[in-house]
């Protein structure tokens, strides 16, 4: 796809255009001039360094985390030692005041939030991480911007240059024509896609909240703009871009503006820009749509738009398969073949900020003999810790009494187990609490892509229900699992005796191995096996390694004969323990929660 005649194509060939893809054009050759040496030597690595088995991340907030970007300065050799190798920061360009959606109402693209510290210390921070050749990602809002973004005040002074930056209408004719098919995104608290500003007598599109006006992409001067944005930011050393909501990039009237062919074409024009201005920079983007939609987000080898998707199924695979220690849904699941591009890669992790919604693939659900609605209300029971025998310590979000439909938050550790068994200084509770934080671990760790890690899980952090205490944010069930970073607690890092060693440690013996084999690079897919016993995953990475992983807190035995192909009967060792692993009579043992990397 050549820029100018996608560009075209997308605008119209007209004056308008030919003069905004001039703007274009200058806007690349500035990029390109104001790149530092420095960031030109990387992109002449170019970007399939996202591929390598050395790809560790963490998502964390810099204000729970070190307080500030100055505080930062002192975490990154902590970073370091885990072996994380890119840190993805929360939000932190600066926000509207007040509710602004976690920092996703962007009111600066260009300016960090003041309490956070100024654009001169991240560009200070990114160049330490560098060194330490750890890579940085930020979140980038391409559907909307604050109502108080200066394009929203230019727009509102009457510079013509910024008229149509957003979706406003005179009237809502139009905007009753686009509700009639559009989806809502948070109908009990944000209910509607569009607000009437009566100070400028218009109708204006929030799709998300009333603060967060859409940007109208059919303007070419917004793809400009955004584009300015991007390439500002990557010259001050980002390397990966979170591409924020990009399902809904586009509207059109009699569409549900969603998952819209144009989309598509934005992100694959935006893709190819980076490719010819700094091609070290890759895109993460996030779409939380359906399997086969989020896959269209990858584009294909010839014309890419995104090279890592979040792997949101796995995240509640894992837990579905915790909770009922059956792990047939995983399995099949992961089985599907959506076609993904060979270059294309799945951030897998077990936890994020966000709370857990129970999306299910409801066909396999019911082959497997689960009513689905009544399988979702015992995840959301088992989860929040109310159902019997549950080891879970957690809280609902956007808990609705009528359908009784919830998501769920926690941290790792207090879902897994460790809150309720240090509640009750059992200490049988507290090892196998341990061993699932461990075995999830090993699964995100192993499988195929890039694993992530939510800050304070690698110490087993629990929760945090101080937050109730805070009226800005007690309404709001996330920051359950968004506590501040224990540093006292880390100090215990290196101590096996305890918990957070045992965690740490743990964690950190698993990324050692997996940086040093190419078993886990993330060009070699990993295929699910079926083991035989419900309880016990299996995968093997194109017949190169073995995983197999226990989910439940009773030894299972898994016949050997299930993949007889890899190599048996002989003899295979665990890369974990170094010990030999024998089959008896053709049977394997595994221990409660116990997993194994065969080769």
């Amino acid at each position: 796809m050549e820029l100018k005649q996608a560009y075209y194509d997308l605008y119209g060939a007209n004056d308008l255009t030919a003069y905004r893809y001039n703007q274009l054009e200058q806007i690349l050759q500035k990029a390109k001039t104001d790149r530092s040496p420095a960031l030109k030597a990387q992109d002449q690595q170019g970007n399939a360094w996202y591929l390598s088995e050395k790809m560790v991340g963490m998502m964390l907030y810099v204000d729970q985390f070190s307080k500030d970007l100055y505080g930062f300065e002192d975490k990154i050799d902590y970073l370091a030692e885990l072996g994380i190798t890119y840190v993805h920061f929360m939000p932190l360009l600066k926000s509207r005041e007040g509710n602004n959606d976690g920092g996703y109402a962007v009111s600066d693209y260009l300016s960090v939030e003041e309490r956070l510290g100024t654009m001169k210390q991240l560009e200070k921070v990114v160049s330490l991480l560098r060194e330490k050749g750890i890579r940085t990602c930020i979140d980038f809002v391409l559907n909307h911007t604050a109502k108080e973004h200066v394009w929203v005040q230019e727009a509102k002074s009457g510079n013509r240059d910024y008229d149509d930056m957003y979706h406003m209408f005179d009237n809502d004719q139009l905007p009753q024509q686009y509700e009639r098919t559009m989806t809502q995104i948070f109908p009990e608290v944000a209910p509607g896609n569009f607000t009437y500003y009566p100070d400028l007598g218009k109708y204006v599109m929030t799709r998300f909240y009333e603060f967060q006006w859409d940007l109208n992409y059919a303007n070419p001067q917004v793809f400009n703009k955004i584009v300015e944005v991007l390439l500002t930011l990557a010259n001050k050393g980002i390397s990966i871009f979170r591409l924020d909501a990009i399902p809904y990039m586009w509207k059109e009237v009699g569409t549900s503006c969603m998952n819209h062919p144009k989309v598509h074409t934005l992100l694959r024009m935006m893709y190819q820009i980076v490719q010819e201005v700094c091609p070290s920079v890759v895109f993460l983007g996030e779409a939380i749509v359906e399997p086969h939609e989020i896959v269209k987000y990858f584009g294909t080898r010839d014309e890419k738009e995104c090279n890592v998707m979040y792997n949101a199924s796995l995240m509640v695979l894992l837990w579905n398969s915790l909770a009922t220690r059956d792990v047939r849904l995983m399995e099949r699941s992961l089985a599907k073949d959506y076609n993904v591009p060979s270059d294309a890669v799945w951030i897998n992790y077990a936890r994020c900020h966000d709370d857990i919604g129970w999306g299910f693939e409801e066909n396999i659900l019911r082959d497997l003999g689960f009513d689905p609605e009544q399988h979702k209300q015992f995840m959301i029971q088992y989860m929040l810790g109310r159902y019997p025998g549950s080891f879970s310590v957690g809280e609902l979000y956007e808990y609705n009494p009528v359908t009784k439909d919830a998501r769920n938050s926690g941290t790792m550790a207090s879902m897994c187990g460790l809150e309720q068994a240090l509640k009750e200084k059992h200490s049988y509770k507290i090892e196998m609490a341990v061993k699932r934080i461990l075995l999830l671990n090993s699964v995100i760790i192993s499988y195929t892509g890039i694993p992530l890690f939510y800050s304070g899980d690698e110490i087993g952090q629990l929760n945090d229900w101080s937050y109730k205490e805070n009226k800005e944010i007690a309404g709001d069930s996330r920051w359950l699992h968004r506590g501040k970073m224990n540093w006292e607690l880390a100090e215990n890092r290196h101590d096996l005796g305890t918990i957070q060693g045992q965690i740490f440690m743990g964690i950190k013996k698993m990324l050692d191995i997996r940086k040093s084999s190419t078993n886990f690079r993330s060009d070699l897919k990993s295929i699910p096996v079926d083991t035989g016993n419900q309880s016990v995953f299996g995968f093997h990475k194109e017949n190169r390694m073995m995983v197999l992983a226990n989910f439940s807190e009773r030894e299972q035995w898994v016949d050997a004969k299930t993949f007889d192909w890899f190599g048996l009967p002989g003899e295979m060792h665990d890369l974990l323990t170094g010990r030999p692993i024998r089959s008896y009579n053709n049977q394997i043992l595994l221990g409660p929660y116990e997993y194994l990397w065969l080769v």
